[in-house]
Formats: structure tokens, C-alpha cells, sequence
């Protein structure tokens, strides 16, 4: 059945984990790939901490929040990449019931933090763009620590709720999962029992930590959009452009592809199109949003040349 030991007639106690492809030469490839996605990815996040850490000029809630985001993004990454990575030098690409559980209550965890952060910097964006006088008053310290915690907490403990339902059934075979990852749908297509229910929560689950942040973020950015056309100065216009060009264009490549992926039920799943779209989410939009509040971001890039300079 697989490579995999420790199945029995009832119960599987591992599963098989069948990546992306299964020609060596094209395994290579991918390794060298997605080795180098993983550092950069890593890396990126990392300069971007430490620059928010130590430029005074970028003490303001909204870097507050990029560098939670930022920090989010190098766990979310590790999840899945290091074990494809491994998987790809390994012939034997077996991984434990439990292991298989644990990958995937970080990643609902760290996707559903991820989700969360980036509504909350929607309102950051919508308070600073609309009621200006008021931003400090309102965007208090306290208030993003509160945010910080509760996105925390929030993802966290319906991140539990999720992986404890769908790991309480029974998997009685095939072991085979035809993805990179333990992800929600390819482990709930072996489940050897009624599914409904489960689905049922994994559209509850998807539309309660995707699909209601994304409306949320929509409503921030058509009230901002209101706010800006009513600004006569163009440099005011544009300088209220450029401070949530970086975060939106992020929204729409992330929310983009986990809607796709996740408001959906079982039947309607197809592997080669959800391996795609994984890679989107999980790890291609996590690079580029490195890129785009580095590159994008004129503070951050002073604060990047300010630095180099320094140590020049």
C-alpha cells in the first residue's frame, strides 16, 4: 500500500506523502528551487524585524504590526518547506499519524494568524486614512498589543477545535496523500466515514478566518477609498496610496488563492489544482510579500540604505 509502516487492517497510524513529482531529476530541481525561496523568504522577514526593531522612525502601529506579520510568515514558511525539501532527497516520504496532525494544526494556526493580521492592519490603514486626528488616540499601544494577543489566541484555539474534530475520525485507508503537506482536504479524503459534518466545519472554519476578515478588509478600503477622493492635494493622494498599495496588493494575492482553496467541499477538490494553489499561499505569496513591503515600501527601503550604509 506504501512505503509506510506501522498501518494495520483498522486503523492507519502513518501516511504517504506523494509532493510534487516523482522523477528524481525534477526533484532536484524543485529542491534547488524552493531551497533558495525558503532563505530568501526567511531572510527577508528577518531584515525587515530587524530594521522595524531598530529604526525610531518606524515606531508607528502600522510597522508594529508588519513585523508581527513578518514573524508569522517565517514560522507559516518552515511548516511545509523543510519537510518538502527533505522529502525531496528522500526516497521514503512516509510521515506519522501524529507528525502528519501536528503539521497541520501549525499551519490552520499560523494561515488563521496570518488572516487576522492582516484585517487588523486594514483598520490601522482605515483609522490613519480616516479619521487622522484621531489615530493616536485610538491606535494606543495597549490597543495593538490586544490585537496582537487576541489574533493569537483567536487562530490558536479554533486552530485546535479544527485538527481535534478531523483527527478524531477514523483513517482505515488508502495512506496516500496526494500533496506536498498534510493539508484539511487531501487528510479528510481518507477519512473511512461520514464526512458531511467535517466539511461542514471546514466551510464554517474557512468562512470564519478567510472569508469574514476578507469582507472586513473590503469595507476598510472602500471607506478609505471614499476618504482619499475627497482629498483635493494630489501628494496627499498619492501618499495615502502608497501607505496601503504594499498591504492590498498582499490581501488580494493571499486571500485570493486560500478563498479557492478553502470555501469548497471534498468533491468538488482536485489535487493538481490544489497542489498549485498551495504553493501560491503557503510559500510563492510569502516570498513576494517580502518583496512588496521591502521594495514597496519607501520608509522601509530609507531604513534598508540607511543601514547599509551605516555598516558601510
Amino acid at each position: 500500500m506504501s512505503q509506510c509502516q506501522g498501518n494495520n487492517e483498522t486503523r492507519i497510524k502513518a501516511f504517504l506523502l506523494l509532493g510534487l513529482s516523482n522523477v528524481y531529476v525534477v526533484q532536484q530541481l524543485l529542491f534547488g528551487i524552493f531551497l533558495a525561496i525558503f532563505v530568501f523568504t526567511v531572510m527577508g522577514n528577518v531584515v525587515i524585524i530587524i530594521i522595524v526593531s531598530i529604526e525610531s522612525k518606524l515606531c508607528s502601529p502600522m510597522y508594529f504590526f508588519l513585523r508581527n506579520l513578518s514573524l508569522t510568515e517565517i514560522f507559516y514558511i518552515s511548516v511545509t518547506v523543510p519537510r518538502m525539501l527533505k522529502d525531496f532527497m528522500h526516497h521514503n516520504k512516509c510521515i506519522s499519524f501524529v507528525e502528519c496532525a501536528t503539521q497541520l494544526y501549525f499551519f490552520c494556526f499560523l494561515g488563521t494568524t496570518e488572516c487576522f493580521t492582516l484585517a487588523v492592519m486594514a483598520y490601522d490603514r482605515y483609522v490613519a486614512i480616516c479619521s487622522p486626528l484621531l489615530y493616536n488616540r485610538i491606535m494606543t499601544r495597549a490597543l495593538c498589543l490586544r490585537f496582537v494577543i487576541g489574533t493569537f489566541l483567536t487562530a490558536m484555539f479554533l486552530s485546535i477545535g479544527q485538527i481535534t474534530f478531523v483527527f478524531s475520525l477514523p483513517f482505515c485507508g488508502p495512506n496516500e496523500i496526494d500533496h506536498f503537506f498534510c493539508d484539511l482536504l487531501p487528510v479528510v479524503k481518507l477519512i473511512c466515514a461520514d464526512t458531511y459534518t467535517n466539511e461542514i466545519t471546514i466551510l464554517l472554519y474557512g468562512s470564519l478566518v478567510i472569508f469574514t476578515p476578507f469582507v472586513l478588509i473590503l469595507i476598510s478600503y472602500i471607506n478609505i477609498l471614499a476618504a482619499v477622493l475627497r482629498i483635493n492635494s494630489l501628494a496627499e493622494k498619492y501618499k495615502a496610496y502608497s501607505t496601503c498599495g504594499s498591504h492590498l496588493t498582499s490581501v488580494m494575492l493571499f486571500y485570493g488563492t486560500a478563498i479557492v482553496t478553502y470555501l469548497r467541499t471534498k468533491s468538488s477538490y482536485t489535487h493538481k489544482g490544489a497542489k498549485i494553489l498551495s504553493l501560491l499561499y503557503s510559500v510563492l505569496i510569502l516570498m513576494l510579500n517580502t518583496l512588496i513591503y521591502s521594495l514597496r515600501n519607501s520608509q522601509v527601503k530609507t531604513a534598508i540604505k540607511t543601514l547599509f550604509k551605516i555598516k558601510q
